[in-house]
């Protein structure tokens, strides 16, 4: 089991899994509908004159849109997990001894037939040491653990230990929010940046109205400097600015308008009570530029993102030689329905984007897909509604029911069963994109520092999730005998983080050494 040798080597950074401010907050405030602008933000073919456009929501394989998703870089594990639990620390303390056994609206996880392990392997010398090793390594003494192994091969079970209780997932939700926008949106979809006018386009170039720069949901906007060295990829400025002027635009006279309308304006998620924070999420807008930091450094937040943005295009089309005439009328608003595209600049496509969330664990880029499927599939752009979306189709697609609050597992209000994660991870298995989207031992993303020199390197890939006093793992290994196991790992409310995630790394490595 090699990695995909079409899967390149992550650049980025690492927001991953911190936890920061009161999960339990949580009703959305304003209106989670407003965003569209003008028509289904699911359809929208862009043909003919690109002045008569209509501006609508995302795009799959040819039509213009709206929504997106990506991520980052991340530090070497032991730098990244002394971040998480260094911020985490400080709300464990506040929560009540009773905090994620049903938070806020939310039902207990519960078991189906579909989370039913299958029936156990048949007793061998190989399979009485490995079930041994969890054993000891899994169900320690420190912390409730939690796991289940299933061989993929033979459709049995080899090993489980308390497979049917709900624990708290940390960034292994992040495996249940980008299968749901795998499978919801397909993984050729594109969520696009617009730029739409309200006026006309007069002799030499001149558009005489205003021009609305209107976000879809696209994490990856930002400048050509930025999404080079964080991610590789991704949709510039730059390049959105060329597009307004191959529309023959010389020249602006009127207002140029930020409108982040297609999410709300929440800038986090539910663990910082919904508010901006650096370590855990940016700024989570429909119109981030450069995820809503100051710099590459992403030590300080913008003040207002789509202000940035528009500041930023304006900046852009002077620089292409585009004049803004009469000074800076530079603001925020939403555009009418009557506005049309003038210009538009695309997300790499959903394939792409889910490498970047679940290599680095990215929590800014999970939050944001999740509001693109609220936005697109549910009543609106926010997170309360994003989560609905997902709650619901894991339910009808997999026939599992965990506790969702959020999408990047930062609040420790989600939880979820080994069975279900298990469960969900063997019908994902064949998806080509889901599968090149997980980090490898040795190899990428966050395990690229774990089992090193060990037949689990490039063999194992799968999904971690760190929280204070939470260690996760689930994924993928090929065993010593060639079968492929699927395992999920959940360790809570341990006194030591790191010494949980290499519990978790011993039994990956005792699978990839399974001969049995």
């Amino acid at each position: 089991m090699g990695g995909d040798p079409q899967a390149g080597t992550m650049v980025g950074h690492p927001r991953a899994g911190t936890m920061v401010g009161d999960p339990r907050a949580g009703t959305m405030v304003g209106d989670p509908r407003a965003g569209t602008m003008g028509g289904d933000p699911r359809a929208g073919a862009m043909a003919g004159d690109p002045l008569a456009a209509p501006i609508t929501g995302h795009r799959r394989a040819g039509a213009i849109s709206a929504v997106g998703h990506t991520a980052r870089r991340p530090r070497p594990a032991a730098v990244r997990r002394f971040a998480l639990i260094a911020i985490t620390v400080l709300l464990a303390a506040s929560l009540p001894a009773s905090a994620g056994a049903s938070g806020p609206g939310l039902g207990r996880a519960r078991s189906r037939q579909t989370d039913t392990p299958p029936p156990p392997a048949l007793p061998s010398p190989e399979l009485t040491s490995l079930q041994q090793l969890l054993d000891s390594t899994i169900n320690g003494k420190d912390g409730q653990g939690g796991g289940l192994v299933v061989d993929e091969a033979t459709g049995r079970t080899l090993w489980s230990f308390h497979a049917d209780i709900p624990l708290i997932p940390a960034s292994l939700q992040k495996l249940y929010t980008t299968s749901t926008a795998l499978l919801k949106f397909g993984p050729n979809t594109t969520f696009d940046t617009v730029v739409a006018g309200t006026g006309k386009l007069l002799a030499h170039g001149v558009w005489d109205g205003n021009l609305y720069l209107h976000g879809g949901g696209d994490p990856t906007f930002g400048s050509a400097s930025f999404d080079a060295s964080l991610y590789g990829t991704g949709a510039t400025v730059q390049a959105l600015a060329a597009s307004v002027k191959r529309a023959g635009i010389r020249a602006v006279r009127g207002a140029i308008l930020g409108d982040e309308s297609w999410f709300d304006s929440l800038r986090g998620g539910p663990a910082s009570d919904y508010q901006p924070e650096v370590w855990t999420e940016g700024q989570l807008s429909a119109l981030a530029y450069d995820a809503g930091f100051t710099s590459q450094q992403e030590t300080q937040l913008q003040p207002n993102p789509p202000l940035t943005a528009t500041r930023a295009l304006v900046a852009a089309l002077r620089a292409d030689g585009v004049r803004i005439l009469h000074g800076d009328h530079v603001g925020v608003g939403r555009a009418p329905a009557t506005a049309r595209m003038l210009g538009f600049v695309s997300s790499p496509p959903l394939s792409e984007l889910l490498a970047l969330t679940n290599q680095p664990s990215d929590n800014f880029f999970a939050e944001t897909l999740l509001k693109d499927l609220g936005a697109t599939f549910g009543k609106g752009g926010t997170t309360v509604d994003g989560a609905a979306v997902v709650r619901s189709f894991v339910a009808s697609h997999f026939g599992l029911y965990p506790q969702f609050n959020d999408g990047s597992g930062l609040s420790t209000y989600d939880r979820t069963s080994p069975e279900q994660l298990v469960h969900i991870l063997r019908v994902m298995q064949g998806n080509r994109a889901f599968w090149n989207s997980l980090p490898v031992a040795g190899v990428r993303g966050t395990m690229k520092d774990e089992m090193l020199h060990t037949r689990a390197a490039d063999n194992c890939r799968g999904k971690t999730g760190t929280l204070t006093g939470i260690a996760t793992m689930a994924g993928y290994c090929r065993a010593a005998n060639g079968h492929e196991l699927v395992f999920a790992f959940l360790l809570n409310d341990l006194h030591h983080t790191n010494k949980g995630h290499l519990r978790e790394d011993h039994a990956a490595e005792a699978l990839a050494n399974y001969a049995g």
